[in-house]
């Protein structure tokens, strides 16, 4: 695993519940900011194994930008399951839900 992945790793992980992050958020905190699509691929395929609440992860605009309409309203009823409200067009308010991590995982504190 690449230092970079396991960073990913550590910032979805440190997702509270009730709270959200961008792609290109997680990539920047990872010490990658134009890395938003590695996320994605990381998401798709590390999920699973090491549980990550994958749910907590939307887009720039604050949209669930899964593609398939199953995705979509797992995405949605997960993140409303723990008091996120999902708008009808299926955006969040990031104002209100963004979630800003103290320091990035690849700093030394």
């Amino acid at each position: 695993m690449t230092p970079f992945t396991a960073d990913v790793l550590k910032v979805i992980l440190g997702i509270p519940p009730g709270q959200v992050m961008t792609y290109g958020q997680i990539a920047a905190q990872a010490g990658s900011p134009r890395a938003a699509r590695q996320v994605v691929r990381i998401l798709h395929s590390m999920s699973d194994k090491h549980a990550l609440p994958w749910h907590r992860v939307i887009n720039a605009k604050g949209e669930i930008a899964i593609g398939s309409d199953e995705g979509r309203f797992l995405q949605r009823a997960l993140l409303e399951e723990e008091g996120v409200y999902v708008n009808p067009a299926g955006a969040v308010d990031l104002d209100e839900y963004k979630f800003e991590p103290d320091s990035p995982p690849h700093e030394s504190v």
